[in-house]
């Protein structure tokens, strides 16, 4: 809740699945975990259900770097730029209602060039949205399942 990670393990698997990670989580159950405010994923089918059944009052929160690639890999190169900050418009909004707002607004500015763009925001908008419960120093540890490196403090 303070706004740092911790690792609580890292494992080496065959393959991604959701049934793989069900296990990983188990296994931290079974190593005294007893709750997780919130994890951040990539999309994987069946992770919410397999976070679900290992720790019910987990907020599955979906990786924003991997909702925006996933967007802008379909979107021209000379779009990609542009694009990518009207995106941040939804993301790093101040509430979800601000958010949504922001969803309406960049589907309504690029669903002419790039007609699906935008469906796996409104998709998975019950995965996107929980980051707007947090505040914004936790949303910084919790957007993304890539490393965070902190930025040095300018003097």
């Amino acid at each position: 809740m303070d706004g740092q990670k911790e690792v609580l393990t890292i494992q080496v698997g065959e393959n991604e699945s959701a049934k793989y990670w069900l296990s990983v989580l188990n296994e931290l159950k079974n190593r005294g975990v007893k709750d997780i405010l919130a994890l951040c994923a990539d999309g994987l089918s069946g992770i919410k259900k397999a976070i679900a059944a290992a720790y019910p009052k987990t907020e599955y929160q979906r990786c924003i770097v991997h909702q925006v690639r996933n967007t802008l890999k379909y979107v021209a190169d000379k779009d990609r730029k542009p694009f990518a900050n009207d995106l941040k418009t939804i993301y790093q909004a101040a509430s979800e209602e601000q958010a949504l707002e922001a969803l309406e607004k960049v589907t309504e500015k690029w669903s002419k060039k790039y007609p699906n763009s935008m469906k796996s925001w409104k998709q998975n908008w019950d995965a996107i949205c929980p980051i707007f419960k947090f505040s914004t120093e936790v949303r910084k540890v919790i957007y993304t399942t890539n490393i965070y490196k902190p930025r040095a403090e300018s003097s």
